[in-house]
């Protein structure tokens, strides 16, 4: 059984930067494509983008385009999303999400689920 945990967020002002780790407690991630998704309150949960188990394929909403990027670290069985030029609206809970299908994970449906961890981008 995989289990996924997020960390990395917290306070930071517009137009700063965070880097979210998903990391797995049991299991690998080797295996795995990963998607971001992200959920600010009143809000249905977003997907953000996803990569393939090799990095090989990378995807983005567009409205992060350019600002985010997820990465790979089969080492540290880690999947980055560094955030750069953050904006209030990116203010949300970021969750980490697996499947062993990169086309469930491309459209935002995955089996394992993480706990989330909490992005504030406020001056």
């Amino acid at each position: 059984q995989l289990q996924l945990v997020e960390s990395g967020g917290g306070l930071v002002q517009p137009g700063g930067s965070l880097r979210l780790s998903c990391t797995a407690s049991s299991g690998t991630l080797d295996f795995y494509p990963i998607a971001w998704f992200r959920q600010s309150p009143g809000q249905e949960r977003e997907w953000i983008g996803c990569s393939s188990v090799n990095d090989r394929l990378v995807y983005y909403r567009d409205s992060v385009k350019g600002r985010f990027t997820i990465s790979r670290d089969n080492a540290k069985n880690t999947v980055d999303l560094q955030m750069n030029s953050l904006k209030p609206e990116d203010t949300a809970v970021y969750y980490c999400g697996a499947d062993r299908y990169l086309t469930q994970v491309q459209a935002g449906r995955v089996a394992y689920w993480g706990q989330g961890t909490q992005v504030t981008v406020s001056s």
